[in-house]
Parts: structure tokens; sequence; C-alpha cells
């Protein structure tokens, strides 16, 4: 519930839910809370409006203080779980604020940090080339191939296991079992994670209750997992371009322009309508309701695609013309079509906002959508 982008002169800008740090970025305000709509306020009786108003310093978009890192640092990129936020600088070090959260509430920032609110650098990180962030833990890739992960394993999303005794170890970046210095990209779903190696194998491990991994053991068990990562064949040798996960389903993108989907289905997660699903891709409930997709499924985009992204139960994914499709849960309008209603197959954003931009990325949130459009806007000239 936290945004953080990073801009041409080398500000991060933060903004929304600031409760645990997330922002990195001193929110105080004394002013009293500002009213989202106060048409809306005057017209209700509810005692609870009180409660429907925004701390400016939270909701609107500023830098966290240049003060607060080393002179000269220079960022190259940024990743944000669902209470921290990361920054990589040129020189592979990562910066970081915010917290973990577990099943019983925060577990901390490190083992002796609860809530860390403002940045500070994370040891044992060094030549880091990308950070990739689940709702609660994050791997980290150096120039060398080698893989790091750290946060909560509750899920087993670390690689390795987290006894509850010692669960406070997992607070502490550590390789684990993926080949060593092979990695070329890493990505992660809420709870589980992927990377991919110099040979085009994608490795997949966490929770895996949905398949969510890729992963066909113990698919559609309560409490399922993948303890360490292993290899997933149906992905493998496939050129994938970009993989991301959501809460209990999994997109990807192949070099050639196509877009596929696994996981959960039964809220429109897929893209793909459950009469359209293979009967050999899906796995059925006692009921005999379809569930889950099994093994990825193509998704009917009509552009060949470029990018995807996926929020917990909804996706974006940007083609190669440079416009944005979407699809999945909207209770809260996460998918841009103006609709509360689930969107079943991938429906294009064509709404004002976007008309007649090159759209060049999209990310998901926890309840929205921020997709970036080329600076001078012009879908003609592509530029960015």
């Amino acid at each position: 519930m936290h945004v953080a982008a990073l801009t041409h002169d080398n500000k991060i800008m933060t903004w929304g839910v600031n409760d645990q740090g997330a922002l990195g970025r001193d929110t105080t305000w004394e002013g009293g809370l500002k009213d989202m709509d106060a048409a809306e306020k005057e017209d209700s009786d509810d005692d609870d409006d009180d409660d429907s108003g925004l701390n400016p310093k939270e909701s609107t978009p500023a830098a966290i203080p240049s003060d607060k890192f080393p002179e000269d640092t220079v960022f190259t990129s940024l990743a944000a779980s669902d209470s921290a936020t990361f920054a990589v600088t040129d020189d592979g070090q990562v910066w970081g604020w915010g917290t973990f959260r577990g099943n019983e509430g925060i577990m901390g920032f490190t083992s002796d940090i609860k809530v860390q609110r403002e940045p500070m650098l994370i040891a044992g990180l060094k030549k880091i080339t990308k950070i990739a962030c689940g709702a609660n833990h994050c791997l980290a890739l150096d120039v060398n191939g080698a893989v790091f992960a750290w946060g909560t394993g509750e899920q087993n999303q670390l690689g390795r296991r987290i006894v509850e005794r010692s669960k406070l170890q997992g607070l502490v970046p550590r390789e684990f079992g993926l080949p060593r210095k092979a990695i070329k990209d890493v990505a992660c779903g809420s709870y589980h994670s992927f990377a991919i190696d110099n040979q085009d194998r994608v490795w997949g491990w966490g929770l895996n209750n949905y398949g969510e991994t890729g992963v066909h053991q113990t698919v559609g068990e309560d409490d399922s997992a993948v303890l360490k990562p292993v290899v997933v064949e149906s992905l493998s040798k496939k050129n994938i371009v970009e993989i991301e996960g959501g809460s209990h389903h999994s997109i990807a993108a192949f070099e050639n322009g196509d877009c596929v989907a696994w996981g959960r289905i039964d809220g429109k997660q897929i893209g793909v309508p459950v009469s359209k699903v293979p009967e050999e891709d899906a796995f059925k409930d006692e009921n005999g309701t379809v569930r889950i997709v099994v093994n990825p499924i193509k998704v009917p985009i009509p552009e060949p695609v470029a990018s995807v992204t996926a929020g917990p139960e909804h996706n974006i994914v940007i083609t190669k013309e440079g416009h944005a499709y979407s699809w999945g849960f909207s209770a809260n309008y996460q998918t841009a079509l103006g609709t509360e209603e689930d969107v079943e197959e991938p429906t294009l954003i064509a709404n004002t906002a976007v008309k007649d931009k090159k759209l060049l990325k999209a990310f998901g949130g926890g309840q929205f959508g921020v997709i970036v459009a080329a600076t001078d806007g012009a879908l003609t000239n592509g530029s960015s």
C-alpha cells in the first residue's frame, strides 16, 4: 500500500501508507486529516466519516531527504515489499527501510531493529544488480550471478529452512540452494520466488497451494510449499523475458511476445475463461469446479507483449506497441477499467489518461496499479 519512484535527477519519491516506515521519511502531520471528498462528507450523517481523511505528507509524493545518504550516491533501481522499500546504487550497495511482517505481525527489519524508519545500508550485500520483493521477502542478484534471500520465510519463500526458534535469522541475507554464480534474473510472487539461470532454466520455490511456483508437487493441498528451488520444466528453455508472481498465481512473457499464466483461477487471475482451460491443465476441487491452472497457458492478448506485472489478484501487461491490457480482481478498480467487477479476459485500458500515450511499464500494488508512460507521451514516435 505504498509506492516508490526513482526520478531522472536521482531522487527517491515515496507515498502511501507509512505506518511501518515504508516511506523512509518523516510523515508526522499535526494539521488534521484532509478530507478525501469534502463534498461527500458534508452530505453524510455518518460519524465514521472522520476516518476517511488523508495525511498529505503520506498521500503526496515527496523525496527522501538527500542527506540520508552519502554524498554522490547514485541510485539505479528500487523495489518494494508490503511494508519495506529497497534501493540499489550504481556501485551495487543496497539501502532499505521499513519492516517485514510474519503470521503474528511485525517480525522486524533486522534481528535487532523492529521498524527502520529511515534508510540504512544493508550489511552483507555487495555488487548487487537487482532486488525483487514479495509481500515480506526479498531476493538480491549480484554481478556474479549469486542470489541472496531474506525476510519472512514462513512459506519457504527464502529457499532455505527457517525454524520458529531462529526465525529472525531469516532477516539476514544469505545464499541458498540455487546453482552458484549462474543466475541471470530473479522475481517474486507474494509468497513464492523465481530465478532464471544462464542455461535458461526457471527455478521456483515457496508457497504452492495453487501451483503458483509452476511445480506440480502437492498442488491443491493446504499449506503446500516447495521447500527449496526446483526446475520448472514447463517454463525452461522458453526465452522468458519477464516473470512475475501474484498472491496465488504467476505470469510470464516470452521473447516472441506470447504471455502465459498459471495458478489460481477462481478470481479471474489467469485471463482465460474457465470453460477454455484445457482439461489436462485444470485442477478441480471435490465439487468438480476448476480452481487451479497447473500448467502455464497462453493468455489471449491481441498484441505481442513486452512486459508483465502481477498484483495480488490482478495483472497488467504492456505490449510492444505501448498499449496496456489488464484483467483479474477489480473490487478497488485496480484493473484501471472503471469497474468493480472481476475482469475475466485481457481488456485494453483505453481511458483518457492513457489515450495516445506510449506506455512503457506497469506495476501492480496491493489494491492499485501504476503505469509509466513515455516522457513526451507520444504513441507515434516511441520515444521514452
